[in-house]
């Protein structure tokens, strides 16, 4: 697959690599890569001919998006590129507005990601989860600013329910308000549930999906066994402190203090692994 078979996501003229680069590992604690990685795997992404970058305000406390600004201002490459962002999870800064959908994070999440991220737009800016609170009209009110704002360019949605985003966008339409134009869920052969309403949702409203971790944390790659099944319950659910000053982790992905090994080493995804093969 080349990495320039640019295609259109969604309903719009925004042409993004058939692949992403994912960086919410850049910086992280304990499982994550350290910068002189990242910088490495950046590279190599952009050397191949890939233009879609996905960071979040949350990714490593705010260390994904300085990297990726360093590594965008060093080689000037922001133009060429694609920089999608997220706001929504609580950032634990203390205050009721430290996360969420609400007018004010979302305003104070913005500004400090185009800081961290040394430019002065988003191409796509994500919700990266659904509040349960705040209103539709205001989250469509707020991001349609951000855009006549030229803060961001386009938006959508991740973590959020079929019916919300299908709200949104009648509301949207219904108005002359700039409207979404893609949704980033969990889609892998080990988890299918956006099947159900997302997809067609998606489809219907001319919104494109873009799929997070597709090999499921590399489960899907096949180098994890049923041996691991043993080690799934003593794993934590929250990644640890780093231990080292690359955050190295011998093992995998998967392995030690990670958020992800234990709710994955299960017999039903080791079946469909066994599936693949």
């Amino acid at each position: 697959m080349s990495l320039e078979n640019y295609r259109t996501l969604g309903r719009s003229g925004l042409a993004v690599s058939p692949l992403a680069l994912g960086t919410m590992t850049f910086g992280a604690a304990g499982w994550g890569a350290a910068e002189s990685v990242s910088r490495t795997l950046f590279d190599t992404y952009v050397e191949a001919g890939g233009n879609f970058v996905d960071t979040a305000d949350i990714y490593s406390g705010g260390q994904s998006e300085e990297m990726l600004g360093r590594f965008m201002a060093e080689r000037k490459l922001r133009d060429r590129l694609v920089v999608a962002t997220k706001s929504g999870f609580a950032r634990g800064t203390g205050s009721p507005h430290g996360g969420g959908n609400g007018k004010k994070n979302i305003r104070q999440s913005l500004d400090a990601s185009l800081k961290r991220l040394k430019t002065d737009y988003i191409d796509m800016y994500w919700m990266h989860v659904w509040d349960r609170t705040t209103p539709v009209e205001e989250v469509l009110e707020t991001l349609a600013s951000a855009v006549r704002d030229g803060k961001i360019l386009h938006y959508g949605f991740s973590n959020t329910p079929a019916w919300y985003v299908t709200r949104l966008v009648t509301l949207a339409e219904a108005h002359g308000l700039p409207r979404p134009i893609g949704l980033q869920y969990a889609y892998s052969l080990i988890d299918r549930a956006v099947e159900l309403e997302l997809l067609p949702a998606g489809q219907q409203l001319g919104l494109g999906m873009v799929p997070w971790s597709p090999l499921a944390a590399g489960l899907l790659t096949g180098k994890y066994d049923r041996s691991m099944l043993s080690e799934a319950d003593r794993m934590p659910a929250l990644p640890a402190d780093a231990d080292n000053g690359e955050g190295a982790r011998e093992g995998g992905r998967l392995s030690g203090d990670n958020p992800f090994g234990g709710m994955l080493f299960t017999e039903r995804n080791f079946a469909i692994v066994d599936a693949l093969r």
